[in-house]
């Protein structure tokens, strides 16, 4: 059986789409097509069922993927790094939120990294969820962090840590709006204050208000800056409220640059997963920076 064709049938599966799998592979649409019937030709069984939107994999594509995956990344891994001996340096590559990865994944690794007889060398890129998980697919990563649990059994997600979300402004907004008057069931009080959000969307804002005030909020966005860090120095300079994670303005907060809104009985969440393709914990670098993570994140807060 071809190792190309086998490589191009697990692009496709971990992508969803024949159009996906060859722009991460670098061929045409019609090529990645060809492949894929000629390997179902090869084992006289279909292993995708088109649909409108992208592929889903038969029960025999599932399998075929589950067994092959992991010897691929191996034989990737052996042709990226060569036939060195054991003492060669790896290279750990992850990907992640720009914020978390910054603020708390790196710098663990870096202390790992420091470490006289270094583990792996480190490289890092940023990305949202689609994209980090799209290119751990596709190989160009090894370690990705995530907020949702990817479904398959490509990938093997870890849970990591809960990242709790607190509703800020300055000691101003909150004197001005009246934040005593904040309960738990209305928000009323803070639909004049301007908004700052690192989307349209309002992702943290609006998850924050369905949460905590079974509600939508009031107002769209005044200030729109994709990075938290941005919007907490918005936050910081009175441009208006904002939903944060605590580790992130914990400082701010502490030195009474901002204040907490409202303290909910149970604080919204967002959950962080380690996610690595199956098989490829084998892998001694990769190892040792999940379970290093790990022991990281227990002191996290």
């Amino acid at each position: 059986m071809d190792l190309a064709l086998l490589r191009t049938f697990v692009t496709v599966h971990r992508a969803g789409s024949f159009t996906r799998a060859a722009a991460l592979l670098g061929l045409s649409q019609p090529a990645v097509t060809s492949q894929i019937r000629t390997l179902e030709r090869q084992l006289g069984r279909p292993l995708f069922l088109r649909q409108a939107r992208g592929v889903t994999p038969t029960t025999i594509g599932d399998e075929l993927a589950h067994k092959a995956a992991p010897h691929l990344d191996a034989l990737v891994e052996i042709a990226e790094t060569g036939l060195e001996d054991d003492s060669t340096l790896r290279t750990l590559h992850l990907a992640g939120p720009p914020e978390f990865t910054a603020e708390r994944a790196l710098p663990a690794l870096g202390e790992l990294t420091g470490e006289d007889g270094q583990a792996f060398a480190l490289r890092a890129s940023f990305g949202n969820a689609e994209e980090t998980l799209e290119g751990l697919a596709a190989g160009h990563h090894d370690l990705a962090i995530g907020t949702t649990r990817p479904r398959g059994a490509l990938h093997t997600a870890t849970p990591l840590c809960d990242e709790v979300h607190v509703l800020v402004a300055t000691p101003h907004w909150a004197e001005r709006a009246g934040v005593e008057d904040v309960r738990d069931t209305d928000a009323s009080a803070l639909k004049h204050v301007p908004v700052v959000e690192v989307h349209e969307s309002l992702p943290f804002v609006g998850r924050y208000w369905a949460s905590v005030f079974d509600a939508r909020p009031a107002s769209p966005a005044t200030v729109v800056a994709p990075d938290l860090r941005a919007v907490l120095a918005c936050a910081v300079a009175g441009a208006g409220l904002a939903v944060l994670p605590r580790y992130l303005c914990a400082e701010a907060l502490e030195r009474g640059d901002v204040v907490a809104l409202h303290d909910p009985p149970v604080p919204p969440l967002r959950t962080y997963f380690l996610v690595v393709r199956t098989g490829t914990l084998a892998m001694p670098h990769i190892a040792r920076a999940h379970e290093w993570l790990l022991r990281a994140a227990a002191d996290w807060n």
